[in-house]
């Protein structure tokens, strides 16, 4: 289970771009508590703690993974009516081609958002469109 690797996916099917995590720690060294708040298009989605910023990542991600499903089940931030099947193989290519078409002066996010949009046609053509709550 990659909760964060999870994350990161269904932000780029959903096309809102890279989850950033802020992290901050306290406590002495030897007893550090991290905790970190994980965003997405300047919106928090989640919260955790850990005795390391990995495991802190990891619980924020998770957090947010299940705000992204309650979203979806209440039509909050998830599109098109539900939650898009994740097939790595197939995002990673639509990430290539954006890429690869995307003019000199694109910004990452026009590469994502036309990756996104590429991820999402190719699998609606296929028949593998939203998974109904």
């Amino acid at each position: 289970m990659n909760p964060k690797g999870d994350l990161i996916a269904r932000l780029q099917a959903l096309g809102l771009g890279t989850p950033t995590f802020d992290a901050t720690a306290d406590g002495p060294p030897h007893d550090r508590l991290f905790r970190v708040t994980v965003s997405a298009g300047g919106r928090p989605l989640g919260q955790g703690e850990g005795r390391s910023k990995r495991d802190a990542e990891r619980a924020a991600a998770e957090v947010a993974l299940q705000t992204l499903d309650a979203d979806r089940d209440g039509g909050g931030v998830a599109r098109s009516g539900g939650r898009w099947p994740i097939y790595a193989a197939v995002l990673e290519g639509a990430l290539e081609t954006a890429l690869e078409l995307a003019p000199e002066d694109a910004t990452l996010d026009d590469v994502r958002r036309d990756a996104a949009r590429l991820y999402r046609d190719l699998l609606a053509e296929l028949g593998h469109g939203p998974e109904e709550a």
